[in-house]
């Protein structure tokens, strides 16, 4: 099985290497599925939203509730979250050469069960590479769904890409 993650602490860095290493994937003609997110900040807002690509070009969902500066609830949009996963699983489905799944974060939805708890899955029974991002707050329920299958990669793009490359299932 081939399957990695990444963790890291500082908030946009992980969006930023998983969205950097899919558009070079990309552009070299990997046939990737998932979703990177794209941070975007507002005006006057103390959070910015949560956009998420589904790859390989789209569509993008806002997968951020808009509660207010003082708000200290959870900012997720389940329902555009869901509506994600739909996004991705009709690309699986229309596309049976995927050389990789990268999705963006195991957050708190998928350590309940859901959001794309059970995409990974199915990519994984397809021998189909999967790369992720792991929130460090989620790490026991990673582990608890990834037992010891999964390799942690550091947050280092060269890395990561290396072993995209090694684990994917791109030409040489």
């Amino acid at each position: 099985m081939k399957f990695a993650f990444v963790m890291v602490q500082e908030r946009g860095l992980l969006d930023r290497l998983l969205a950097d290493i899919a558009t070079r994937l990309i552009a070299e003609g990997a046939k990737l599925a998932g979703v990177v997110q794209i941070n975007a900040e507002r005006e006057g807002a103390r959070h910015c939203d949560m956009l998420v690509r589904v790859l390989p070009d789209g569509p993008v969902f806002d997968i951020s509730q808009k509660l207010g500066n003082g708000s200290r609830g959870c900012r997720l949009d389940v329902g555009a979250l869901e509506q994600a996963v739909a996004s991705v699983e009709a690309t699986l489905q229309e596309n049976a050469d995927i050389d990789l799944l990268i999705v963006n974060k195991f957050g708190k939805h998928e350590a309940f069960g859901r959001g794309f708890r059970d995409v990974i899955g199915s990519v994984l029974l397809r021998d189909i590479p999967v790369l992720l991002g792991v929130n460090p707050l989620n790490r026991p329920a990673f582990e608890a769904f990834a037992g010891d299958e999964a390799v942690e990669l550091p947050a280092d793009d060269a890395v990561i890409y290396q072993w995209c490359r090694e684990n994917s299932l791109l030409p040489a």
